[in-house]
């Protein structure tokens, strides 16, 4: 049986769950494709914000062919093919073709060369999704050509919705299965997800197994913590993310804000961010926006430092959490 996920795809822009930004009343995007106007587009966005759906409902309200592909497979062989089959049905049925190529900024220049002359003469209309900064993953050419939408992580009322939708949905969803859900359990699931759509239906899926197994109806709190429990929250190695909530981390501090601080200190450590960088930019912000106006400041995050130092993870990170703090409630 196919994933949930898959089968919670919306079967129309109706369905379409958040980017309202993007597809609210009177938006650009939403006007194009409400007129049925193709454009070449680059989504931009986190996994499991819609970047492939919204790509397909695209086809749909234009009646256009839709080819996926993705550029971990792929190859300039199944561009062509691609471009041979939209040109055949240009010529047959006067009917467009949507190129959609996931991952686009794992092909490199010359790959991504390919698609130009296909674009400028309007055979294909190319879609790409990619996770990464366009801006440094696509080539100027082929940005030139397409516009830039950024997709964010879904909100929590989004994914409540989503999963309260899978949960009465008896054709695709587990409606059949008549599963209780308490109060807590889809708030649990859904801030769990990080933004992310199709983690928040693949642990609902886990949880209704589990219930299955147990022979119990009642999506309960428990239930909810368990298929919840060991997952990371959305973090990379040398990306936005991880510049955004060092970022974060940052202003935090500087805003005196101690609660927050903490928060995006746990956040990185939670995706796997090396303490020690961490602690050189406690050390920095100590330097940097405390200074003289308070000495001790330096010293304490130092000290944070030379504590994780001596005694690793997890204990060593209390240190720098301590140092964390302090900052954030220190004179600027």
């Amino acid at each position: 049986m196919r994933p949930l996920a898959d089968r919670m795809r919306p079967r129309g822009l109706a369905e379409f769950v958040g980017q309202q930004h993007l597809l609210g009343a009177g938006k650009p995007l939403a006007v194009s494709i409400a007129a049925g106007q193709l454009h070449s587009l680059i989504l931009w966005g986190p996994p499991g914000t819609g970047k492939t759906t919204l790509a397909r409902l695209i086809a749909k309200a234009s009646n256009a062919q839709f080819i996926a592909l993705s550029a971990v497979m792929a190859g300039v062989k199944d561009i062509r093919a691609a471009v041979e089959s939209a040109r055949a049905l240009r010529e047959r049925e006067g009917r467009p073709t949507l190129l959609f190529l996931d991952e686009v900024h794992r092909f490199n220049k010359a790959q991504q060369d390919t698609f130009l002359p296909y674009v400028e003469d309007g055979t294909l209309t190319f879609v790409g999704a990619t996770t990464e900064n366009p801006s440094f993953e696509v080539i100027s050419a082929l940005l030139s050509r397409a516009r830039v939408y950024v997709l964010r992580p879904l909100a929590v009322e989004d994914l409540m919705g989503l999963l309260e939708a899978a949960l009465k949905d008896a054709e695709r969803g587990l409606g059949a299965l008549e599963l209780h859900p308490q109060a807590p359990a889809l708030d649990l699931i859904a801030r769990a997800a990080d933004g992310d759509a199709r983690r928040a239906l693949n642990m609902l899926e886990l949880a209704a197994g589990l219930l299955d197994a147990a022979g119990s109806r009642a999506l309960t709190a428990a239930v909810a913590q368990e298929v919840a429990s060991g997952g990371q929250r959305r973090f990379d190695k040398g990306g936005d993310q991880f510049y955004e909530q060092i970022s974060a981390l940052h202003k935090a501090v500087r805003g005196s804000d101690p609660d927050a601080a903490l928060y995006w200190l746990c956040r990185m450590l939670d995706g796997g961010c090396d303490p020690r960088y961490i602690a050189r930019r406690v050390a920095r912000m100590a330097v940097e926006d405390i200074g003289l106006a308070d000495p001790r400041a330096l010293a304490l995050a130092l000290d944070g430092w030379e504590t994780y130092e001596r005694l690793g993870t997890p204990e060593g990170e209390l240190g720098v959490a301590t140092a964390v703090v302090y900052l954030a409630c220190a004179p600027k």
